[in-house]
């Protein structure tokens, strides 16, 4: 198989042509790593396998885009036709930009080590063995049957990094210099700051948020840094095969059919809050765990937040309009995110983009920007 023209075409398209990780991704077959994924349409998810349509496998494998390999605790490797897994994606290949751009965020030096948490299909273990050499390289996954594939495909294309079954939240092999996660936590793990040498680099994602963080490790243990202008979403840490999710849907049927505690005209126009993607960090930062629906019918407008504590919204508007906001439960979501987009309209912007990070020996994490300031 020619795979060689299109890692080339990937390259030019996911890295500047002087970056230092352009040759990683010109050389390394991310196919190997995607045998076979799921696609989303409207019947759900569909396995797609590699081999038996070789074309597509290439052009699949060799775009810039995230393939979803796992759902729930059902991995494509091991899926037939006509399975039609259900929950939510628990791994993935992720688009080859992002990984390289979490890479360049840690400001890799040929001498350091790095502790790569999530190895997922491998394919970023590899870019990384290719950009420092393996023996600098410990790759992490909760899940055996992802190491134990990486490290097999990883061995295939003739690179050898430590790939390792561990839960990245409790004790890690080693001590490093930087520690790129394609995870999202929240909060930041203790045994992580543990792990890091002091003045090396943590790059990670805050899980239910967009906010990608930055932080050196100081003396005392600690670290401090800033929440990145860029923005990045990856899945959250996990301890079993699929994640434990809320039942929300009882509370979702309530927010769609009753009438509300309260009843009243909302500030602003509806929005979809889960893809705007400051306005959501910034309400997640303020109130975490809020699930977002939104739909819309011709010119109609609804939006559903529901919250784990039995708090509930449905804001329904024509267009652009003011929306008829209803409300039950013990807080007003939809106030806290008028307030939130309030404080936008008169600041100009949010306080969370470009924030200064605060992390204690103990993980616990701090943001602050001017007068504002949030614990995660």
């Amino acid at each position: 198989m020619d795979w060689t023209s299109y890692a080339a075409a990937l390259a030019k398209r996911a890295t500047y042509a002087s970056s230092r990780w352009r040759s990683a991704v010109a050389e390394t077959p991310r196919h190997v790593f995607v045998p076979r994924w799921w696609e989303s349409g409207p019947s759900g998810w569909a396995l797609c396998d590699g081999p038996g349509d070789e074309p597509r496998w290439l052009g699949t494998a060799y775009a810039d885009t995230s393939l979803v390999t796992s759902v729930g605790p059902c991995h494509a490797d091991h899926a037939k036709f006509g399975d039609r897994p259900t929950g939510l994606p628990t791994s993935s290949s992720t688009l080859p930009s992002l990984v390289v751009r979490m890479f360049q965020h840690a400001r890799l030096g040929s001498c350091d080590t790095l502790l790569d948490v999530g190895t997922g299909s491998g394919y970023g273990a590899a870019l990384a063995a290719w950009r420092l050499g393996e023996e600098q390289v410990t790759s992490v996954d909760v899940d055996p049957y992802l190491v134990e594939a990486a490290r097999e495909r990883l061995e295939r294309i003739g690179r050898r990094p430590s790939v390792e079954t561990i839960d990245a939240t409790g004790d890690l092999p080693g001590v490093f210099d930087r520690i790129v996660a394609t995870v999202a936590v929240r909060p930041i793990p203790a045994s992580w700051l543990t792990a890091l040498k002091p003045g090396g680099l943590l790059v990670t994602t805050i899980a239910g948020t967009s906010l990608l963080v930055t932080a050196e490790k100081g003396e005392d243990g600690g670290a401090t840094g800033r929440v990145e202008w860029d923005r990045a979403g990856f899945m959250r840490t996990r301890t079993d095969p699929d994640y434990q999710e809320a039942a929300t849907g009882d509370l979702l049927s309530i927010a769609r059919a009753h009438e509300g505690e309260q009843i009243t005209t909302g500030r602003y126009p509806v929005v979809n809050v889960a893809e705007a993607w400051d306005l959501s960090s910034m309400l997640d930062v303020t109130a975490p765990g809020i699930e977002h629906c939104y739909e819309e019918h011709q010119d109609r407008r609804v939006a559903l937040m529901t919250h784990p504590d039995g708090s509930w919204v449905r804001a329904v508007a024509q267009a652009d309009g003011l929306p008829t906001v209803h409300q039950g439960g013990p807080r007003r979501l939809w106030d806290t995110l008028d307030e939130i987009r309030t404080y936008w309209l008169t600041n100009g912007e949010l306080p969370v983009r470009g924030a200064r990070v605060f992390i204690k020996p103990d993980g616990t994490t701090y943001l602050a920007r001017g007068g504002w300031h949030a614990r995660l």
